[in-house]
């Protein structure tokens, strides 16, 4: 880890953060599966209420939760993308751009 500098009380104990592992960086992929295996779920969910009558329960509202909150996560994870490219003070590095 490097130093970086820093005012403040704790100014002497600041540092860099390493740097995210490959696996981390690269999120879309696990957004984008996520999103999906959300959305699958929504769209069966539809098609048995629409083909035998089950209601649109907890399971139905938790399935459209949890692919908007996957939509909500892959735009801040461009923005913060973005951030980085333009070099950004508070973003990440090592996101790639």
């Amino acid at each position: 880890m490097t130093q970086v500098a820093a005012v403040g009380p704790y100014a002497e104990t600041v540092t860099e953060p390493p740097a995210l592992p490959r696996r981390f960086a690269s999120t879309p992929l696990m957004l984008v599966v996520g999103s999906a295996v959300w959305g699958v779920v929504t769209v069966v969910l539809l098609v048995a209420y629409a083909v035998g009558g089950r209601a649109l329960d907890i399971w139905f509202v938790t399935s459209i939760v949890g692919w908007l909150l996957g939509l909500v996560g892959y735009g801040i994870f461009r923005w913060q993308r973005a951030a980085s490219t333009r070099g950004s003070r508070g973003a990440q590095s090592g996101l790639g751009g």
